[in-house]
């Protein structure tokens, strides 16, 4: 008998791999979380699908998404980053990648990691939705509004609402499986 599974990932082996297995399953190490929000600011604007099948390539790219690494890239490493065919060549988000790292390295000094910080935000537990249809699920909500605010108060850059809600929905802050989807009730 085949599974109930999210619309929104129908049609796609990677795409449907990706859902039964990762997507909204609570991430509590920084370094998943890291390769999230790097993953999501690669996104913006763009397709999830499109970052997913470049995944394997930002991980040999960037370093297996180490931010300690990443935080110290000079101009010869961003210089080869835009070389990349593997990857999305955006220059801004090249460099909002580095400076991303710094900040992540410095909420990691001031809370003691960066799980910490961002689940504090919900109390530490999954924020458990209802949604019927993907398409019901919001692109945004006062919640991630105020993250947002706060990584860019810290120097975050390209983690506007929108990528903070994606990347909540990811890393299971936010569980917004379909209720009938097998997977609503596993994470």
């Amino acid at each position: 008998m085949e599974k109930h599974k999210c619309g929104w990932c129908l049609g796609d082996d990677l795409y449907e791999a990706y859902h039964d297995k990762e997507w909204g399953v609570p991430v509590r190490d920084d370094d998943t979380l890291f390769e999230f929000l790097i993953l999501e600011t690669f996104q913006a604007g763009l397709s999830w699908i499109t970052v997913l099948k470049k995944r394997e390539n930002f991980r040999k790219a960037l370093d297996d998404f180490d931010y300690r690494k990443i935080a110290v890239y000079n101009q010869k490493k961003i210089d080869s980053l835009l070389q990349n065919e593997g990857i999305i060549r955006n220059k801004l988000k090249v460099k909002a990648t580095i400076t991303n790292a710094q900040a992540f390295i410095n909420i990691q000094k001031e809370f003691g990691s960066f799980s910490k910080y961002i689940w504090d935000f919900v109390d530490g537990k999954p924020i458990k939705n209802a949604i019927k249809n993907y398409k019901e699920a919001p692109a945004n909500t006062p919640l991630s509004d105020a993250i947002s605010k706060d990584l860019k108060k810290r120097g975050f850059k390209f983690v506007g609402s929108t990528v903070i809600y994606a990347h909540m929905q990811a890393t299971g802050m936010v569980n917004d499986h379909e209720v009938n989807c097998f997977r609503y009730n596993e994470v």
